[in-house]
């Protein structure tokens, strides 16, 4: 990151931007576009979602004026309007993906399925792609990847999300040369498997956020998705299925993580974990093999060892993507993308008792939650990928609460893009 700011703002005394297209404009995307508008050398030239009102509200709440914006159909309006100085509205995410003028999308959807589309069309098109819907990454994320090296183009996550936040501390003490045993993240929730959009919609309504949103954060299903993505991108993996998920300080953080026998919960290192007491901060647990540099670690402070955490108090979701933008754009760098093949999943588990022929519906909804589980133990026993369910996903057994679910106890919805390209992902990686 250092210089980034230097950068811009030669790019911005240089009268060129990084044109960037915002696809979803929640709670999410109308931050990003705002925090956009404060920086120099980028600008987001278009803003996407299915309810024009809400890109409208998202350039209104940046700063912008009617006279600023102009809705548009097609990739093709959108070009002329930007080429006369306007910022574009719309309810197609093709004006995003195939504009000329647009060179990185960001998907903001949170979407499975609308992720997989999103990605497609914009790695055909050549434009970098920038991925906040993690829920999309754990499922097809090597897919895409290989998709976007072959068109010379970025796909990488964001930073600002945790997985994007924990990468970077992983980065930063992998190459100093510490040991790295364990990356996780806090748990700000209180953990109801139970939950759905319903049970959570008076908080949620309080809090200003989506019930179904809600719904995946308290399920757990949020979290498992977020250290799924944060293995695929290191090797780490959970020691459990599901993680421990204890509860601790930053202070306890290195005794907790440590082996059974060293009087901590784990079983293993090179694992990646959550922990409910230190959200909204990430982690790394490390140590060292060398006594000067553990000398100089207890000297500033950081703790008697053999374990020290690195601790990041603060993750700023997407107010840090346009981050990610520049480094695509500029330095043809990834912020965090998963290695060759899925080290884990996160599977789907039933939250209640269900009939054959009964229909699934998906993450943050009343049918099922997710949790993490080793890709090599998911494949031996067919456990479904939770982004993989949606509406149209039929029960083809009896199901009982807590039960994962697996392959040959549902029909998948066979007209899903993510399920086809999962499909061909299962074939190659």
């Amino acid at each position: 990151m250092l210089g980034i700011n230097y950068r811009l703002e030669s790019l911005e005394a240089e009268g060129k931007r990084i044109k960037a297209g915002i696809i979803g404009a929640g709670q999410m995307g109308r931050g990003m576009v705002s925090q956009m508008m404060l920086m120099k050398g980028i600008v987001p030239v278009v803003v996407v979602d299915i309810i024009a009102e809400n890109a409208i509200k998202a350039y209104k709440n940046a700063g912008l004026s009617d006279e600023d914006y102009k809705v548009v159909n097609t990739a093709a309006e959108a070009d002329a309007w930007i080429e006369k100085g306007k910022y574009i509205i719309s309810e197609n995410a093709e004006v995003a993906t195939k504009s000329n003028l647009v060179d990185v999308v960001v998907d903001a959807t949170g979407m499975p399925e609308s992720g997989a589309k999103i990605s497609v069309d914009a790695v055909t098109n050549k434009k970098h792609l920038v991925m906040l819907s993690v829920e999309t990454d754990i499922v097809i994320g090597p897919l895409l990847k290989k998709l976007a090296d072959n068109a010379g183009v970025i796909y990488t996550g964001s930073a600002g999300d945790e997985p994007g936040a924990v990468k970077e501390l992983y980065d930063f003490a992998s190459s100093l040369g510490f040991d790295v045993k364990v990356v996780g993240k806090g748990k700000n929730n209180t953990l109801d498997l139970e939950c759905n959009p319903d049970t959570v919609l008076e908080e949620a309504t309080r809090r200003g956020v989506s019930p179904k949103m809600l719904t995946s954060f308290k399920d757990g299903t949020k979290t498992m998705v977020e250290l799924t993505a944060m293995s695929n991108a290191t090797g780490f993996l959970p020691d459990v299925r599901g993680a421990h998920g204890a509860a601790g300080s930053v202070n306890e953080l290195p005794q907790i993580l440590s082996l059974k026998e060293e009087g901590g919960i784990l079983n293993s290192y090179g694992v990646v974990e959550y922990i409910n007491g230190v959200a909204p901060g990430v982690f790394v647990i490390i140590g060292s093999k060398l006594p000067e540099v553990r000398r100089e670690l207890e000297y500033l402070s950081m703790g008697k060892g053999p374990n020290y955490v690195l601790y990041r108090p603060y993750h700023l979701c997407s107010l840090e993507t346009p981050l990610s933008v520049v480094k695509a754009v500029l330095d043809s760098q990834s912020t965090i993308v998963p290695l060759n093949a899925p080290i884990s999943e996160t599977i789907a588990i039933a939250k209640k008792d269900m009939k054959a022929g009964q229909y699934l519906d998906g993450i943050g909804g009343y049918t099922v939650y997710g949790t993490i589980e080793k890709a090599d133990v998911a494949k031996s026993i067919k456990a479904l990928p939770v982004g993989l369910v949606n509406k149209k996903t039929r029960l083809l057994t009896d199901v009982k609460k807590g039960e994962i679910i697996t392959y040959d106890m549902a029909a998948l919805d066979g007209d899903s893009l993510i399920v086809q390209l999962r499909r061909i992902q299962d074939k190659f990686f």
